[in-house]
């Protein structure tokens, strides 16, 4: 969609098109359950009212917002930055006191696994579960966060068309739920909560030879979240689908029991810390997020005048 330049200015198009406001509003006129597979069609959007202030007023209140957005710019560097340090997966290995690795190919992920731990396939022990709400969902809608796994989805109110959910998929405490379009983001986790998400999404049984939380930290790695955008198939970074049977034939390390809670219980540790100042971080960005938007909002509803 190109803006018309005597109507809009794009640099303020931008700004509004991506505020809180908008974005609510953009979601009210939706057809959908979940963020990530919310319709909206140009026949609908193209119905969503526009606030049009004199073009100068847009050039003053996008230069202001640009400010803005390199801080939360510099916020999100931060993210990536701890997000990054979470989980160290050549520390996950060292934590198993044998720093003697096999000779994998360097692209592996078992590349550098100590030479005491197996070696599996996930679909042997990761078996995909087929459990849909039908019409007694068990628990809230859940999503798949990228910075923190499975989390309760806080934007089911709103929509003005609901879905029949009785497709959806049932995720149990303890299975693995995967967001296969969002693989290489980190959209993947194990579940503490009982409750459905969309049915695109997957949910595996974790076989009992594998700790829950150790597969929780270990597919969150960073080498498993760039083996993820390797295996994927697409032409975008955001749009990267893993097929399952692409999963199935992906190497997993599979260290002994007692291993696999030691590394655990550390990175629970370690990344609970992290986890903290992510929260913090998280926060700020989103004050700063809700200060501009509503700065936005009072300019254009002539609340406010740009000093």
């Amino acid at each position: 969609m190109t803006p018309k330049p005597e109507l809009l200015v794009a640099e303020y198009g931008h700004h509004l098109f991506r505020s809180t406001a908008f974005q609510d509003e953009f979601f009210r006129w939706g057809a959908g359950i979940v963020d990530d597979l919310w319709s909206t069609n140009f026949t609908r959007m193209s119905r969503i009212r526009v606030p049009l202030p004199p073009l100068e007023v847009q050039r003053s209140l996008a230069a202001r917002l640009d400010d803005v957005a390199a801080m939360i710019a510099k916020l999100d560097e931060l993210t990536d930055v701890l997000r990054a340090r979470a989980v160290d997966t050549a520390a996950l290995f060292r934590l198993s006191g044998n720093d003697t690795g096999r000779g994998e190919d360097a692209q592996s992920p078992l590349a550098g696994i100590p030479e005491h731990w197996e070696r599996t396939k996930f679909g042997y022990d990761f078996t995909e579960s087929t459990e849909r709400n039908g019409d007694n969902p068990p628990g809230p809608l859940l999503s798949i966060s990228e910075y923190r796994g499975v989390e309760l989805n806080m934007r089911a109110e709103g929509q003005q068309a609901s879905l029949d959910v009785s497709s959806y998929r049932v995720v149990r405490p303890g299975q693995l739920a995967a967001n296969m379009m969002w693989l290489n983001h980190g959209g993947l986790g194990v579940s503490s909560l009982t409750g459905y998400t969309s049915p695109d999404y997957k949910a595996f049984w974790i076989s009992p030879r594998f700790h829950p939380r150790y597969v929780h930290h270990l597919f969150r790695s960073p080498r498993y979240v760039d083996y993820f955008g390797t295996i994927g198939t697409g032409v975008r970074p955001n749009a990267q689908r893993v097929t399952k049977i692409a999963l199935d034939m992906m190497p997993v390390p599979l260290p002994p029991m007692d291993e696999q809670i030691s590394i655990a219980d550390h990175l629970d540790e370690v990344t609970g810390d992290i986890d903290h100042m992510l929260a913090k971080v998280a926060r700020l960005r989103d004050l700063l997020v809700e200060r501009s938007s509503a700065f936005l909002l009072d300019i254009v509803t002539n609340k406010k005048e740009i000093l």
